[in-house]
């Protein structure tokens, strides 16, 4: 059995008395540690795994989870092993394993309702819809934004939102006139003009979805769009900045200057008309890849200019792992953006958006379910523990710990580099995509569930309740699995 513990000094990084306070509370009953019984994953893990086989794929599953004995940031595999999650679920849990105040809620009448009775939201949304959603959506709206769609995934939040900027785009064209006959005729053949040739423009090393508008915007992975159609649709690079900052102002302004002229003329000279154009606040398949909050505001300037949806997706920034409500909140743009697309630790889905990009006509951005009421509840109750725990706060502490870490022990380890993030989503590199590999995997086998993105990148993805307590034992790990790379 391994237990990693805690020495009063992390060779390289912070003793364990300077371990910053938190405003968030320990975790009652949470280990103090993890605890390895077996190879990870093991044996139950391993036989699961056969039998998932004769039902459906389970090459991409890192082990079998037994989530009624997970609990805070420690997740329980089959075979009884306690891994510390800083991976969470690809970053979608906000409040922890069996966290008690969702615990709670789910047995109020109201949950029960939502879950047996669900409701096709667009034709019968139950009575107290409004004032949920108030109390949900709209209690962290972006500032200046006043509207919500509601849906069911990251990748349909970014697609309805293409759509929602085609047609904003068509009706600002046409005016007040309704369609005409040729148009009508013309869409029902997928030609124009009914079917217009638009465009959205995204990143390389961007990832927005899987769906056929959202695959077309995603630019990281190969394996995400072979052999799948997609629109001819344009992508810029995005800035490939050089760690430490400090060190490379000028090298990193020009290469961002860089990026920003090849936007303006891929929007000038595209084929096909741009509407709207799309980017992560921290690129995060392809690498967690960063830019400046000047960069962020120049891109919307840009956009206002040639009349371009400024569209953020927040689909792994939001909700607090930047220790900001939306990693946007940052930039200081002088308008809010045109539409934030959100799903993963807000557990529903959707995008905010104002009256402008509002279709002109019901049942346009549309289907069955329009989201799950179960999820906004889940997410009413994010909320107020997001407030009554200071979590943010603590993404804030702990992010600035851990990265402090991370900076020491690459200084002492050159085969870690570019320790960079914001609030505790935050990466590091090794030099190949084998050593990557490797370090996951060793840091898996001391208890550590963890992944990696891009190339040759790992990143972490804790829960809110992830405290500095975790970031050393998280640390510490790190140096152990170094030493035997």
């Amino acid at each position: 059995m391994i237990r990693l513990r805690l020495r009063s000094k992390l060779h390289g990084t912070r003793s364990f008395a300077t371990i910053p306070k938190t405003p968030c509370p320990a975790w009652e009953g949470e280990p103090s540690r993890p605890v390895v019984k077996t190879a990870i994953p093991g044996p139950r893990s391993a036989q699961l795994s056969k039998d998932l086989d004769q039902l459906q794929d389970p090459r991409s599953c890192h082990f079998f989870a037994d989530f009624d004995k997970s609990i805070g940031n420690y997740i329980m595999d089959a075979d009884g092993n306690f891994l510390l999650d800083v991976f969470c679920q690809i970053s979608s849990l906000p409040l922890g394993y069996n966290n008690p105040a969702l615990a709670k809620a789910a047995k109020s009448d109201e949950w029960v309702s939502a879950l047996i009775n669900r409701p096709s939201l667009g034709i019968n949304p139950p009575a107290h819809w409004p004032e949920l959603l108030k109390d949900s959506f709209m209690a962290i709206a972006p500032k200046g934004m006043n509207q919500i769609m509601n849906l069911m995934c990251g990748s349909c939040s970014n697609e309805v939102a293409y759509k929602a900027a085609f047609m904003a785009h068509q009706q600002k064209l046409r005016g007040d006139r309704a369609w005409n006959q040729e148009e009508l005729t013309s869409c029902m053949k997928n030609q124009a003009p009914g079917s217009p040739d638009l465009s959205i423009l995204s990143f390389d090393g961007s990832f927005h979805g899987r769906m056929f508008g959202s695959l077309s915007t995603t630019r990281s992975k190969e394996i995400h769009k072979i052999d799948i159609p997609a629109f001819n649709w344009p992508s810029a690079p995005f800035p490939k900045i050089k760690y430490p900052l400090e060190e490379f102002l000028k090298e990193n302004q020009a290469e961002e200057e860089r990026c920003l002229h090849e936007v303006e003329r891929l929007i000038q000279s595209w084929p096909s008309k741009v509407v709207g154009l799309i980017t992560e606040p921290i690129q995060s398949e392809g690498g967690d890849n960063h830019a400046s909050h000047d960069f962020f505001r120049k891109l919307q300037k840009i956009c206002k200019k040639h009349e371009v949806f400024f569209i953020i997706d927040e689909v792994q920034t939001g909700c607090g792992p930047t220790g900001r409500l939306w990693a946007h909140e940052a930039w200081n743009l002088e308008t809010p953006p045109d539409i934030v697309t959100f799903s993963k630790k807000t557990q529903a889905a959707g995008f905010f958006h104002n009256l402008n990009s509002r279709p002109n006509m019901p049942y346009r951005n549309f289907n069955t379910w329009l989201g799950d009421p179960i999820r906004v509840l889940q997410l009413r109750t994010i909320v107020q523990e997001i407030k009554d725990k200071n979590l943010l706060e603590n993404v804030r502490i702990t992010g600035n710990f851990l990265l402090d870490g991370l900076q020491q022990l690459q200084r002492k380890y050159p085969v870690l580099s570019n320790a960079r993030g914001a609030g505790t989503m935050i990466a590091f590199d090794l030099p190949t995509s084998a050593v990557r590999d490797d370090l996951v995997n060793k840091l898996k086998q001391l208890g550590v569930q963890n992944g990696g993105c891009g190339p040759v990148s790992i990143r972490l993805r804790p829960m809110l309740v992830f405290r500095p307590d975790h970031a050393a034992i998280f640390l510490e790990a790190v140096e152990k699995a170094v030493k035997t790379l």
